[in-house]
């Protein structure tokens, strides 16, 4: 996806809602949402956006994009799909707002560096792409440390106990990370999908 978003020119603008019909992942379903809100009322973390699903669908389809993309409801999502198997229209809407929270940080409106979803997928990725596997220690220190040292120290020292606990109990490993056999098959995997999903960009 990197095709720019129209910017809308008056209150009710539907260009940018075709430009998500027509670019987002699932948004070719968007007009099927008839505003039951169960998506809304489903999801564990609605108390914590800003914005629910139902009030961005109908927010994108008045052509509110300023608004939409600045909001944090796109990074609160934990993929827990229960918007998407109890949506009576069958609108895959994680799949719409993961795609909305791409174009937020992709056109400026969210730094990627401020988006706590990011930084932890980077983390993530980090310790895929070098060990072959999740080491939970590293990923754990990388997202901490990823937004400053004094976030990182806060963050280490208030999960300190649950660290501990995790170790005593031998859910956690001290010593050299676990790596995974074969790891120069997996990176030739990994680089062959980053040559496909740019080529896939490139195309749309």
């Amino acid at each position: 996806m990197n095709a720019i978003s129209p910017n809308p020119t008056q209150k009710y603008d539907l260009s940018f809602a075709r430009w998500v019909r027509d670019n987002i992942d699932g948004g070719e379903r968007m007009n099927m949402c008839m505003q039951c809100g169960v998506c809304s009322g489903s999801c564990p973390l609605s108390d914590q956006m800003d914005l629910g699903p139902r009030k961005i669908f109908q927010m994108v389809r008045a052509g509110m994009k300023e608004a939409v993309l600045k909001s944090n409801s796109f990074y609160q999502c934990v993929s827990c799909y229960n918007c998407v198997v109890r949506c009576p229209r069958q609108v895959p809407v994680k799949y719409i707002l993961h795609g909305l929270g791409r174009l937020a940080v992709q056109e400026g409106y969210q730094p990627k560096s401020n988006v706590e979803n990011a930084r932890f997928a980077d983390a993530f990725w980090w310790s895929v792409t070098t060990f072959g596997k999740t080491d939970e220690r590293l990923v754990t220190a990388k997202y901490y440390f990823s937004g400053g040292l004094m976030n990182g120290i806060k963050l280490g020292l208030g999960n300190l106990k649950t660290a501990l606990g995790m170790i005593k109990t031998k859910r956690m490993h001290l010593g050299a990370p676990h790596k995974a056999k074969n790891r120069g098959e997996l990176k030739a995997i990994l680089a062959k999908a980053v040559e496909i999903q740019a080529r896939h960009e490139g195309e749309a």
